[in-house]
């Protein structure tokens, strides 16, 4: 290997090199000059003046040169940059000479074509001769008449696609076999040497006709739609797809290849990325203590980290799983150094530790995270244990915060609590409306809800069963070839939490925008494929509906209607008053001192949501664990109770 003091030497004959090849241009192009005026040859008088100027005229440029920094560079790189210094030079040279010319008007005088000619050739001979210098470099380097590396396609020919074509000119990973778009007027042309091939749609054939397994999406401007089509139509495709994201602030500056990322199915979902009033957030909790209940949980856990962006005065995280608490303490201790986080073991349902850590650290606003959420599991056997924790659990932190004078308490609810089929659903239902009584009675306390469906990768959810499938070979199982989902990302929908936090004003029900809701079948699919297996590798089988489990989820019940914000996001639905007694029959019926059957439990919670409506006869021997979608996001937490508040 080399050594520093052999390297600058090389460098710098490298750069004398250079040098004196310029010089030598501008001998060349000088004479050129005359040769071209005079069609071959000059005249006596004005061959003997040529060469007298040259004398001067070589100087003049070979400071020129030194001072526009012609050898900073390396011609290997020669670029744009570099022939804008050449042109810069040249022209302050001829400048230069056309002056002094004029000034010293020597005999014979130069000729004036000669003064407009001359730069121009040698502009031509440096650019050309670094170009030329490159092209071989990079020919041989990579391959020379057979291209070397995985053959790859670019999707889009705009900015993105030209900025990437350059970029894979240099890769020895991958050679670029074209480019694909959709406007018509591109099929055909060249970018950077490569041919446009022809649509996006036409990926598969073309993929085929050429055997390339490799795509890179550049289409970063395009609207999500079209992201979401084209990824869609890759995955169909069987091709592995990668995705080139928007520039943001922080991948400023770096080349396009290192942003390239593996497609996802965040990316087959399409959600359009979410925009809140950061400034209405901070003002809500800068400063302020927060406390969020489940924060082990996925929603809670996000809920954590998106608090801790507003710099919060302290962070009290509640939650019954004592794994999940170091895993989260953890992070956000290494991510945020310097906010006080105060981890806090318990159940929501224990009054006497919920008084004590809201008396300690008063905390201004109050995030309701914990939940039981999984659906099969909660409907059988376990349904009392449902509604304990998600009711009587929610009415003990809100009577606590109440108590301590939060300002704000903010409850996570869930799709499921419309027109509820199963008994998770009805549990998160009679929260809202527990809720609904407790502001009737607050003076100092703010309660509101926000519901949403499924969030992509929270604990239980089908996206990690599926995944988990797919890695031990398949089946993939799914219950109903028709049912669908709305599905929403993680920091999407804690985002909007917080939104949604900084705009109520009491007794609101919040409804997230979801999208369009998504079959489970072609998720299923979709993510086969997206891990590189076809259809007749790993099989899709349909296990049949399960207790409590309905075909679709909605947003809003039908007697309901709703009313916009100011954030497009956000509606605030005007759900169905909670009777004025509600508090005064359901407590004793959640304290008793006795479990009821699940029959009893399915049977009372029709008493306290008319609504309610199980959708299939319980029947255990029929659940299958971790084949059905996620319920509300959160954490599952709670005891049983051992005293009465």
């Amino acid at each position: 290997m080399p050594s520093i003091k052999q390297i600058c030497f090389n460098a710098r004959v490298l750069s004398f090199a250079a040098f004196a090849f310029d010089v030598a241009a501008v001998a060349s192009a000088w004479f050129a000059a005359y040769l071209i005026r005079f069609n071959g040859v000059p005249p006596e008088p004005f061959g003997k003046g040529a060469l007298e100027a040259v004398l001067w005229v070589l100087p003049l440029y070979a400071v020129l040169f030194r001072v526009f920094g012609l050898y900073r560079g390396m011609w290997v790189f020669a670029s744009l940059p570099d022939l804008m210094r050449i042109a810069k030079a040249v022209v302050s040279g001829a400048l230069l000479t056309a002056v002094i010319a004029v000034m010293l008007q020597p005999y014979p005088s130069i000729p004036r074509s000669v003064l407009l000619v001359a730069p121009i050739l040698l502009v031509m001979m440096m650019g050309g001769a670094r170009g030329l210098y490159r092209a071989t470099k990079e020919f041989y380097r990579y391959g020379g008449l057979v291209a070397q590396g995985k053959p790859v396609l670019v999707i889009g020919a705009g900015h993105d696609g030209a900025s990437l074509a350059r970029e894979l000119r240099r890769s020895s990973e991958w050679r670029l076999v074209g480019l694909l778009d959709d406007d018509k007027a591109k099929h055909g042309r060249e970018i950077h040497g490569y041919k446009v091939l022809g649509s996006i749609q036409d990926l598969k054939a073309i993929a085929e006709a050429h055997k390339i397994e490799n795509v890179i999406i550049a289409i970063s401007s395009a609207p999500v739609e079209v992201h979401t089509r084209v990824a869609k139509l890759c995955v169909r495709a069987g091709v592995r797809a990668m995705v080139l994201p928007a520039l943001t602030p922080m991948t400023q500056g770096q080349p396009f290849l290192s942003r390239v990322r593996q497609i996802d199915l965040e990316d087959l979902l399409g959600r359009e990325p979410v925009s809140i009033d950061a400034a209405h957030v901070e003002m809500l909790l800068r400063g302020r203590a927060v406390m969020v209940t489940g924060a082990g949980g996925s929603i809670g856990s996000e809920l954590c980290r998106q608090i801790l962006r507003f710099n919060p005065a302290q962070l009290i995280a509640y939650e019954i799983s004592e794994y999940a608490m170091y895993k989260l303490v953890e992070e956000l201790q290494e991510r945020y150094p310097g906010v006080a986080i105060v981890p806090v073991i318990g159940d929501v349902k224990d009054s006497l530790l919920l008084d004590q850590t809201m008396q300690r650290y008063a905390p201004h606003i109050l995030y309701h995270a914990a939940a039981y959420k999984h659906v099969p599991l909660m409907e059988e056997l376990n349904s009392w244990q449902a509604i304990r924790n998600n009711v009587l659990g929610t009415y003990r932190v809100a009577r606590a915060a109440m108590r301590h004078r939060v300002s704000r308490f903010v409850m996570i609810s869930t799709d499921k609590a419309v027109n509820p089929t199963n008994v998770m659903g009805a549990s998160k239902r009679l929260a809202e409306m527990a809720l609904q009584s407790l502001q009737q009675l607050s003076k100092h306390t703010s309660f509101e809800t926000v519901r949403f469906g499924n969030v992509l990768g929270s604990a239980g959810s089908v996206i990690p069963k599926f995944q988990q499938q797919i890695a031990r070979g398949g089946p993939v199982t799914v219950t109903h070839p028709e049912i669908t989902r709305f599905f929403m990302t993680i920091p999407e929908a804690s985002q909007l939490v917080l939104q949604a936090s900084s705009m109520g004003e009491g007794g609101e029900i919040f409804l997230l925008d979801m999208g369009d809701p998504v079959k489970i079948a072609d998720l299923a699919r979709d993510l086969i494929r997206l891990y590189g297996f076809r259809d007749d590798q790993i099989k899709i089988v349909y296990s049949g509906m399960r207790p409590g489990e309905k075909l679709y989820e909605e947003l809003l019940a039908d007697e309901e209607t709703t009313r916009p914000t100011h954030h497009a996001k956000l509606r605030i639905a005007r759900a169905r008053e909670a009777p004025e007694d509600l508090l005064d029959e359901l407590l004793p019926w959640l304290m008793q001192h006795r479990i009821p059957s699940d029959d009893e439990v399915r049977r009372d919670l029709r008493r306290w949501v008319a609504e309610y409506s199980p959708a299939v006869s319980p029947n255990l021997q029929s659940v299958v664990l971790g084949t059905a979608d996620s319920g509300a996001a959160g954490a599952g937490v709670g005891r049983d109770e051992r005293r009465a508040s």
